[in-house]
């Protein structure tokens, strides 16, 4: 890992904010040299009270692992800090020399592709990787679950922190089907081997599998897996554990859960001598972290995004409006909500809500969906075969090929492609033995389809059943052409 690769981790860890990572980078280009406040302010094209400001605010955010910086007093801050990310930086390096070099240290390449795509815009969470590091130094093992809402960012939590530690990890995903215990058991075992060399263990249980892996931990090395999205899995009701995670564990290891809010009586994690701890992003508690967070996001786009900042500072301009007040307005209606942001912000910088004040966005992402609808004008008669579409998609719940769709719905596989293309940024698109199948892209967005609370009852109810007749018509004719 080069130097600067190293502070960006470190950066990305301590939750420096993107104008604040800058500086830090620029102020440090190698371990030993560190570039003065004069000449920072020339390089970033910034006053020396603004390069001030942000270095205040990197020595707050790095005094939690470097307590060195709160007690100094006046100047040398910096060099305190460089000498200290100096020394974590040769620790790192020495412990990559140590290691194994038959250890197979990759991402599992079956979530390669998820993990890029969900981290490709990520910011702030310090507060949780924060409590997820004090969690494992301070237990022998255990479980750690981050709870939220849909859309609160626990997938994209996951997925950058296997990022940046290379974790072993699974994500259920519900619209892919792939959210099934076996399947997480393989993956995992599958990983285990390659990571850790484990022989005669093809078959073995998560509980064995474990154990042989931790008996090849070095010294201080700690086994961490993470798991997203326990709400999504598709298992049995029973007595089992979800994904029959094990009740006990051997020491030195560690699993990163996700899941949303659900009653305790569904949460099947029983363990026995395993210290378990959540951390719910809906709590109160957690509201100035989440709302500046949101906040940040909302900046980096506005500042940073370059398919989308040109439109988004231009409606700002037209609408009259400062870039604080988009800021503020839009955290707030976003009610701390990423997946929100993930849809309206494009749809401002694309001239969608040109007809829109601030003030009229949507509220919350439920409330996206339902205008999004109304604005689509999906509850027309002349929209039905738009909504037949969707629907197939919603009973199939997994990837399906275009080709299968216009098949089911008795239409022109050109006429359902456009419908296709018309929804892309609310479905995943990917090739599978040579076709392009789509699957609903998130959760949130399969679940405001299934109860459609926009529709009527009666309507609903006539328009699943034509769905659901017309998939078995399909299933009819490939049975007697074979038959």
């Amino acid at each position: 890992m080069t130097w600067q690769d190293f502070l960006n981790k470190q950066a990305d860890i301590q939750g420096l904010s993107v104008e604040e990572k800058t500086t830090l980078l620029t102020a440090l280009p190698d371990q030993d040299t560190q570039i003065n406040q004069t000449q920072l302010s020339l390089k970033l094209s910034i006053t020396e009270a603004t390069v001030k400001s942000r270095l205040k605010e990197i020595y707050k955010n790095f005094q939690s692992v470097c307590p060195e910086l709160g007690m100094q007093q006046g100047a040398g801050k910096f060099e305190i800090l460089r000498k200290y990310l100096k020394q974590k930086y040769h620790q790192s390096q020495s412990n990559d020399i140590i290691k194994n070099p038959n250890h197979d240290k990759s991402i599992s390449p079956e979530f390669q592709s998820l993990i890029d795509e969900k981290i490709q815009s990520f910011c702030g969470r310090r507060f949780v990787f924060t409590a997820f590091e004090t969690f494992i130094n301070t237990n022998k093992k255990g479980y750690f679950t981050v709870i939220g809402d849909a859309g609160m960012g626990k997938s994209t939590i996951a997925a950058k922190y296997v990022s940046e530690n290379n974790a072993i990890c699974y994500f259920n995903v519900l619209v892919d089907g792939r959210n099934r215990p076996e399947l997480f058991l393989e993956s995992i075992r599958k990983q285990l081997i390659n990571r850790h060399q484990l022989a005669n263990v093809e078959n073995a249980d998560l509980s064995t599998l474990l154990v042989k892996a931790t008996e090849k931990l070095s010294e201080n090395e700690k086994l961490i897996i993470v798991v997203d999205a326990l709400d999504e899995v598709d298992q049995e009701a029973g007595a089992e554990n979800i994904l029959f995670l094990p009740k006990t564990l051997p020491d030195n290891v560690y699993f990163l859960l996700t899941r949303r809010r659900y009653e305790p009586s569904k949460k099947r994690l029983y363990t026995e001598g395993v210290k378990q701890e959540e951390l719910d992003l809906t709590d109160k508690k957690y509201d100035s972290e989440n709302a500046k967070d949101i906040q940040e996001y909302i900046r980096l786009c506005l500042n940073n995004d370059p398919e989308h900042k040109t439109g988004l500072q231009n409606w700002i301009e037209n609408k009259n409006i400062t870039p604080d007040a988009f800021v503020n307005e839009l955290a707030t209606k976003s009610e701390n909500n990423f997946m929100y942001l993930r849809y309206v912000l494009p749809a401002i910088a694309e001239g969608k809500y040109n007809d829109l004040n601030l003030t009229k966005l949507p509220q919350g992402l439920h409330e996206y969906y339902v205008k999004h609808w109304e604005r689509m004008k999906m509850n027309d008669e002349a929209q039905k075969m738009k909504v037949i579409v969707l629907y197939i998609l919603v009973e199939f719940a997994k990837p399906i090929p275009c080709e299968k769709i216009a098949a089911i719905a008795e239409q022109d596989e050109y006429e359902v492609e456009k419908i296709l293309d018309e929804w892309i940024e609310y479905l995943r698109k990917r090739t599978e033995d040579g076709y392009d199948c789509y699957s609903i892209y998130h959760a949130s967005f399969l679940n405001f389809l299934k109860p459609k609370k926009e529709l009527n009852l009666e309507k609903r109810k006539q328009l699943l059943q034509e769905v659901n007749q017309k998939i078995l018509t399909y299933y009819e004719n490939i049975e007697n052409n074979h038959g």
